[in-house]
């Protein structure tokens, strides 16, 4: 029986959340998206999060037929365009990257000011009003620095595309694997578990002893219910860099 698992994560914001982590990623300059590029790295998130069997919303795939039509637009030779604006006197259409654009800094905006006014309820949250206390006790726990796990749900899909490719490419032409099925739960216990025994942060592809498909998406889905119940700490120091997985005391 083929394991059928619909999930649907909290954590993704949406489409052009998306985008602007693609472009944040690539190092895209936002007034002039390579629209090819963003496509292709766009359908490649969509691909694997139904690969992964996620519930994904309708309006990112609006989004993706969004782009492909600007990429089909863009397409189109220039000399034609000037031809049927000699002919008939027409305007110049706007790019159709214009609209897309505009979106994107209007969302980008908005989020920054959320950013802003969460950190303005952070430090808020820092003031007290009760008496000063002897915490000497607590002097000697190691303290997480929030930047350095500022890992989104979209850094978590690159790694696992990237491990998946190279899974791929370490396995053996023919195999046979006996099928098992691991409910959700029972494998987010054995992460528990495992980080528990060994305290040390793991690498994330650490947590992926098996190649069967199955086995990975399940692993997955079990790390992505993890961070949403905050059982676990995610790091990654850099753009790129390998993401690491700590347990909470």
């Amino acid at each position: 029986m083929k394991l059928q698992y619909k999930v649907k994560i909290d954590a993704f914001e949406g489409p052009l959340d998306l985008l602007l982590h693609l472009i944040n990623t690539l190092e895209i300059d936002i007034y002039d998206i390579p629209v090819a590029e963003i496509t292709e790295q766009y359908m490649l998130y969509i691909h694997t999060m139904k690969e992964l069997q996620l519930d994904v919303a309708s309006e990112y795939l609006v989004m993706a037929a969004t782009l492909l039509s600007i990429k089909s637009g863009m397409l189109l030779p220039k000399h034609e365009e000037e031809l049927v604006e000699d002919e008939f006197g027409f305007e110049p259409e706007e790019d159709p990257r214009d609209e897309l654009m505009r979106r994107l800094i209007e969302y980008r905006k908005y989020k920054e000011a959320a950013v802003d006014l969460r950190h303005m309820e952070e430090e808020r949250s820092q003031v007290y009003t009760k008496p000063p206390s002897d915490l000497s006790e607590f002097a000697g726990e190691p303290v997480f620095d929030k930047e350095s796990m500022n890992v989104s749900i979209y850094d978590m899909l690159g790694a696992f595309q990237k491990m998946m490719r190279r899974k791929k490419l370490q396995k053996p032409l023919q195999t046979k694997v006996a099928r098992q099925e691991i409910p959700i739960e029972k494998r987010m216990d054995e992460i528990l578990m495992e980080l528990k025994r060994n305290p040390r942060r793991r690498k994330f592809t650490e947590l992926f002893p098996s190649d069967q498909k199955d086995h990975l998406v399940v692993t997955f889905l079990a790390i992505l219910e993890l961070m949403k119940k905050n059982n676990i700490m995610i790091e990654q120091e850099e753009n790129f860099s390998d993401i690491y997985i700590l347990g909470r005391s």
